[in-house]
């Protein structure tokens, strides 16, 4: 009973039941979402479809008569049977009151071989901006500045190579620091990559992040051939940019930054990009900065919350990439997404419906002085992300519509069952090469004597801390067991939850609220795309 299998919450005018088990997303009206919350608390969840015991209809149907609970004539006798067959209807085709059967998958995650399918390699452990909050301390890492020499690079992707298994594609990320400042290594690097990938079998997936202040039509040009994604870097308008990302000598960077932002998207097109920002204390309104950047003529957009002890302690980035109105004539409108590693099914109890999908960074920290997030700060950031759904479904509706990362959710397919419960990869799948050619679990890691896995040259000689990792998963987090959102996170950034709670297995408090409000929103956008608002 009460098994946390169901999640329901209402936004803009959408009443939506959720079934974490089955990953089946309904919007429904009123009526329905009265009895299901009614149910939740007595209904056990299924392995297998069964009938409602006709003692908890009955007590249902009573309390939404009036009898106990509502409000006498709130609903009809008749509607009320209508909705518990409707409910009935979602149970059989096992979409409601699913029992979560994948724990037993993390039984074999620590058996597995370490298989390596994706490096960011560290070019550049220096910067020309000097951002306020940057988790690496201008592109230090508490450590020396330094530039990756070629051989370090073509070591790495070597190892990779080596350590990818039968994986065929694998993916690259040049970062820093700023990686502009080695651009001429990154290009031999990209053109190493391409030689091995005819002998070995294998495609490599090339992507750059940069803060843009070298960026030129060169560089735009060999990003368009060769980087499969390309993230760019700006906090909004000018005043919230330049208060958090200035220049080495301490001037703003936004007049600098934006024309070569703007040249490189025109002449980007319809190629991955994201333009991505980071909101802090000073910019809780952040939609507007999202606003400033469409008045811009971006519209492949993410933003980021910073990451930052509310106090002088070093802090740590943010890495957050690293989606149902009332349906008309009543009843349940279903979006089937598909449970882990299964296929997906839509389905429509008493109402037409049409379905709807969508597809699918780096906020960072430095020493807090008043830009970190606080708990007393959630309330208005929840209801900005609430604004920003209603301005994403406004703008698409007059056909202006724009891409926002974290309200990107696909509910017809999605990844596979053990990215749903792992995540990123990080210390396993994904590592972080410095200049020198050490290996960490991530970027976030970085300059971490006690997360340092082992070198380019020797490969991983610390695979206990691999072992560690192998076990970030959504049921090794005890705050993770019973969310509703653990198979759309997949349990979280583990450097936030070290840093905030000394336990990669652990959880960011904030982060997660955070998490689970625009999961909410991106569900609601996907309800209402299928109801025709766009």
């Amino acid at each position: 009973m009460g098994c946390f299998v169901i999640h329901q919450f209402t936004n803009n005018d959408y009443h939506i039941v959720m079934d974490v088990g089955s990953g089946a997303v309904h919007a429904v009206d009123r009526l329905v979402y009265d009895a299901v919350a009614l149910m939740a608390a007595e209904v056990a969840d299924m392995e297998t479809p069964a009938p409602l015991d006709e003692r908890v209809t009955g007590r249902v149907a009573d309390a939404l008569a009036g009898t106990v609970g509502f409000p006498a004539g709130t609903y009809t006798r008749e509607d009320i049977q209508d909705a518990l067959a409707q409910i009935q209807g979602l149970i059989d085709m096992g979409q409601l009151f699913v029992k979560d059967t994948y724990e037993g998958y993390v039984r074999d995650f620590k058996a597995r071989k370490t298989v390596v399918k994706a490096l960011c390699l560290h070019v550049a452990h220096d910067c020309n901006l000097a951002c306020r909050y940057c988790f690496a301390e201008e592109g230090e890492y508490h450590g020396r500045r330094a530039l990756m020499g070629a051989e370090v690079g073509k070591k790495a992707l070597d190892f990779l190579v080596v350590h990818s298994g039968n994986r065929k594609n694998l993916e690259v990320d040049f970062f820093g620091g700023e990686p502009l400042m080695n651009w001429g290594v990154v290009k031999e690097l990209v053109a190493y990559g391409r030689s091995l990938e005819g002998p070995h079998g294998k495609r490599f997936r090339f992507t750059l992040t940069t803060n843009g202040v070298l960026l030129d039509d060169e560089v735009t040009q060999f990003c368009n051939r060769e980087m499969a994604n390309v993230v760019l870097s700006l906090d909004g308008r000018k005043g919230v940019n330049d208060r958090m990302r200035p220049m080495r000598g301490g001037q703003g960077s936004y007049d600098r930054i934006v024309p070569r932002f703007r040249s490189f998207v025109a002449q980007r097109g319809s190629r991955s990009h994201f333009l991505r920002g980071t909101f802090t204390r000073h910019n809780l309104d952040f939609s507007q900065d999202i606003l400033h950047f469409l008045d811009l003529g971006f519209t492949k957009l993410s933003m980021e919350p910073v990451v930052a002890a509310d106090a002088a302690d070093a802090a740590i980035g943010c890495s957050e990439t690293c989606a149902l109105g009332e349906p008309k004539g009543g009843g349940v409108d279903s979006y089937h997404a598909s449970r882990p590693g299964g296929q997906a099914a839509v389905g429509n109890a008493g109402a037409s419906a049409d379905t709807g999908n969508a597809a699918g960074g780096d906020g960072c920290a430095g020493t807090s002085d008043g830009y970190a997030l606080r708990e007393e700060d959630l309330p208005a950031i929840l209801a900005e992300y609430d604004r920003l759904a209603r301005i994403y479904l406004e703008r698409r509706a007059e056909g202006r519509g724009f891409e926002f990362f974290h309200f990107n959710i696909d509910l017809t397919g999605g990844p596979c069952v053990a990215k749903r419960m792992a995540g990123c990869g990080a210390g396993t799948e994904y590592l972080a090469v410095t200049p020198w050619g050490d290996l960490y679990p991530c970027h976030q890691f970085v300059g971490r004597e006690d997360y340092l896995l082992g070198n380019v040259e020797d490969g991983i000689t610390r695979p206990d801390i691999c072992d560690t990792f192998k076990y970030c998963n959504v049921y090794a987090k005890e705050d993770c067991r019973g969310c509703f959102a653990r198979f759309y996170c997949s349990g979280g950034c583990a450097a936030n939850a070290q840093q905030f709670g000394g336990d990669i297995h652990g959880t960011y408090r904030l982060g997660c609220e955070m998490q689970k409000k625009r999961v909410e929103c991106a569900l609601m956008i996907q309800a209402a795309l299928a109801g025709g608002a766009a």
